[in-house]
């Protein structure tokens, strides 16, 4: 089911609505969608370079709407939809202990959900259902998602094909060990701060 969601979706990037597929499945997996947006995202980069900035802000702007509405079920309809949403991604089980660690380390949590392969439906849908405050989901969703499509949208640009069979290659790898990285700055600089 997935794969063919994936090459239905990967189908939109040739469509002549393109840039409002492209919003409209980053708004979508934002809150429920499972797959990301970067499947349109990086072919079309690679067709239209010049329109890569365009497209990573389309991206950004569209995610982070789709944020709210993740945030919503949460809030309002955790039982009836976000409930399901998060059991079919298996995060029911870690929910009681993600919505502990979201009163102390929300921002932080969703800038990474943001910018690495995490699903960021299942942190929108946790901030909304923990009552994170509504800024902090915005401010950090808006700059996770902006460092994520950005980035690669750049990388399309200046490198083009090579650069996306990198980017498929390692994502994984790469978007966690820049997370790590930041992770340990933050703990470094807070480290430094109380000494």
């Amino acid at each position: 089911m997935l794969r063919s969601l994936y090459d239905w979706t990967l189908s939109r990037c040739s469509h002549p609505h393109a840039e409002r597929w492209l919003a409209a499945v980053s708004f979508a997996e934002a809150s429920f969608f499972p797959i990301p947006p970067d499947a349109l995202l990086a072919p079309m980069c690679l067709a239209r370079p010049e329109q890569a900035l365009r497209y990573a802000l389309v991206c950004t702007l569209a995610s982070v709407a789709g944020a709210l509405l993740g945030y919503a079920i949460g809030m309002f309809l955790f039982e009836t939809v976000g409930r399901p949403i998060l059991e079919f991604y298996g995060a029911m089980a870690k929910f009681d202990r993600l919505a502990a660690e979201f009163n102390a380390h929300g921002p932080l949590i969703v800038f990474l959900a943001g910018f690495t392969p995490l699903p960021f439906k299942v942190i929108t849908i946790a901030a909304g259902a923990t009552a994170l405050p509504l800024p902090v989901l915005i401010l950090a969703s808006l700059v996770s998602r902006a460092a994520r499509f950005f980035l690669v949208a750049v990388l399309l640009w200046k490198f083009g094909a090579p650069m996306k069979e990198f980017i498929d290659r390692n994502f994984a790898l790469l978007t966690t060990a820049f997370g790590v990285l930041l992770v340990g700055g933050f703990a470094v600089i807070g480290w430094l701060g109380v000494r």
